[in-house]
């Protein structure tokens, strides 16, 4: 089953986050708290949105995504800033489930894009994404200023 993120979701999605951060071979720079995950999905001004996946009442996968905005569209889309299904539910059909119902709300609210990232040494998610008929954005590179570097450009404003 697939639905909107409540807020007694948020412990067992941040343990997701954490997960895939693990996954991804980077769980030392996933740092979110539960109050920042639930301030940023259900606070005042919404930043984040998600969905879940439950299997038998418990949460076994999450998209978690916030509205990005097309100038040549000239409206919304959605970036999927995580897509992640637990290991032992993987193969039931929750991935595409959960890919199926952002598109929907793509389709829906009249937004043009729905975009993510994947690591290059993923291959299991790439070829999943393939077969849904997703293309990779070969032409372009993502950058990305955090740290040390963000600090010093601010510094120059």
């Amino acid at each position: 089953m697939i639905r909107r993120i409540r807020p007694d979701d948020v412990p067992a999605v941040t343990g997701l986050v954490y997960e895939l951060a693990e996954y991804e071979k980077a769980r030392h720079e996933c740092t979110v708290t539960e109050s920042q995950l639930e301030a940023a999905l259900f606070g005042p001004a919404p930043a984040a949105f998600g969905h879940v996946a439950e299997e038998d009442g418990v949460v076994v996968g999450t998209a978690l995504w916030f509205r990005n905005f097309s100038t040549w569209d000239g409206v919304h889309g959605i970036y999927l800033e995580d897509l992640y299904v637990q290991p032992r539910s993987r193969g039931r059909g929750h991935g595409k489930a959960l890919l199926a119902t952002l598109a929907k709300e793509c389709v829906d609210q009249g937004y043009t894009r729905l975009a993510w990232s994947v690591l290059k040494w993923n291959t299991p998610s790439i070829e999943f994404y393939d077969a849904l008929g997703a293309r990779a954005q070969d032409e372009w590179t993502g950058y990305r200023l955090s740290g040390t570097a963000l600090r010093e450009l601010a510094a120059t404003a």
